[in-house]
C-alpha cells in the first residue's frame, strides 16, 4: 500500500475516535451535573434537548457546540471555563493537571447509577451494612501485599 495512503487511512481511524479536548469537556459536563446533584433528564429538559443528546456530549460520542455549552454551564452555573479546567495545554500547568474524581466519574457511570439505584431500594440499616461491608473489602484489598481483584477471593478464605 502506498505510504500516502496509509498515512491517510490511519489518519481517518483517528477521526473516528473521540478527540481527547471532547472527551474530557464530556467528562467534566457531567462532573458538574453529578456535582450539583442534577440528573441527565433534568438538566436536558433545562437545556431543550433529549436525555439521550445529553449522553452523547458526556461521553464524547458528539461534540458539544459552543452555544450549547454556553445554555449547560448556563444551566448548571458554572462558567463556561469550567469545563475546560485540568486540560493540558489549557494555560495551566501540564505536570499538574487537576486530577478527575474517581468517585464523581463512577457516580456519573451506568454502572454507577445502577449500583445507586439498588442500593437505594434496599431499607436503610441493610444499606449502612452493605456501605459498611464495601468499606472493609476496599480496606482490605488496600492493605500491604493485596490490592488486585484476584487477591479478592483470598478475603473470603482468610
Amino acid at each position: 500500500m502506498p505510504k500516502r495512503l496509509d498515512r491517510f487511512l490511519a489518519e481517518r481511524r483517528e477521526e473516528s475516535e473521540p478527540h481527547p479536548a471532547d472527551q474530557h469537556v464530556g467528562r467534566q459536563i457531567a462532573t458538574v451535573r453529578v456535582q450539583s446533584d442534577v440528573s441527565q433528564a433534568q438538566l436536558a429538559r433545562t437545556i431543550g434537548i433529549s436525555f439521550q443528546q445529553l449522553q452523547k456530549y458526556e461521553s464524547a460520542r458528539n461534540r458539544v457546540s459552543a452555544s450549547m455549552l454556553y445554555e449547560i454551564g448556563r444551566a448548571l452555573d458554572v462558567p463556561v471555563s469550567r469545563f475546560f479546567e485540568g486540560l493540558p495545554g489549557n494555560g495551566e500547568a501540564a505536570a499538574s493537571p487537576l486530577p478527575v474524581d474517581e468517585r464523581l466519574a463512577f457516580i456519573a457511570s451506568a454502572e454507577g447509577r445502577r449500583v445507586i439505584e439498588a442500593l437505594m431500594q434496599l431499607p436503610p440499616r441493610v444499606r449502612i451494612r452493605v456501605s459498611s461491608l464495601i468499606a472493609a473489602l476496599g480496606e482490605e484489598l488496600a492493605a500491604p501485599g493485596r490490592g488486585s481483584i484476584e487477591d479478592a477471593g483470598e478475603i473470603s478464605e482468610g
